[in-house]
């Protein structure tokens, strides 16, 4: 699976093998943050993103639970224990592609599939599915004037890597390459017109 792929290269190399929360993560993003004197990377976990996301449903209202803060990042681990501890891992996988956020008001993998792309996610090309790993990390530059050449940046760094991990040739890379970024969300398709026509009524 394409997008899957590109998802745990991006975000977490070691999904399937750690518990929830990777130390050595954390301890080079405390390294990192430290010499640059500020909070650049956090050393979370795809499940652990995920707990966040949950969290931020929970308190949506609640501005203290929506920070990079220690306390937060405490709480996120010990939830992502025990998604781990109930969940497995495909699972939770499901469950964050579910929620992840991926601009504007779309969230989830599958509507954003078919609102940048007018497809599923299982028919995205390599390009599209990159795309769509790295823009939950930043999901506000997928809009038009809103550093889309960060987000050109980011597709094109997940591609390189992929291909340094023979996902894909060469060639396949060069022609990924090449592929613009989506211009604006497209309609969803109407898959059921009658019966909604019906419930409209």
């Amino acid at each position: 699976d394409k997008y899957k792929s590109s998802l745990l290269l991006f975000e977490d190399r070691h999904f399937y093998r750690h518990p929830g929360i990777n130390p050595f993560a954390i301890a080079r993003a405390l390294r990192g943050n430290i010499s640059a004197g500020k909070v650049t990377s956090g050393g979370s976990t795809l499940t652990m993103q995920l707990a966040r996301l949950l969290r931020q449903e929970t308190y949506r209202s609640d501005e203290n639970n929506n920070g990079r803060t220690l306390g937060n990042k405490i709480q996120e681990a010990a939830l992502a224990l025990k998604l781990e501890w109930r969940f497995s891992k495909e699972d939770l996988l499901i469950h964050y592609t579910s929620h992840a956020p991926y601009g504007g008001n779309i969230v989830g993998l599958r509507a954003a599939a078919w609102r940048y792309f007018g497809r599923s996610p299982e028919y995205l090309s390599w390009s599209e599915s990159a795309l769509l790993a790295v823009l939950p990390n930043s999901p506000a530059l997928i809009h038009p004037g809103r550093q889309r050449d960060l987000l050109l940046q980011k597709r094109n760094r997940l591609l390189q890597r992929l291909h340094d991990q023979h996902y894909f040739s060469d060639l396949d890379l060069q022609l990924a390459l090449l592929e613009p970024l989506p211009e604006r969300p497209q309609v969803l398709p109407q898959l059921a017109p009658h019966w909604l026509s019906t419930l409209k009524q």
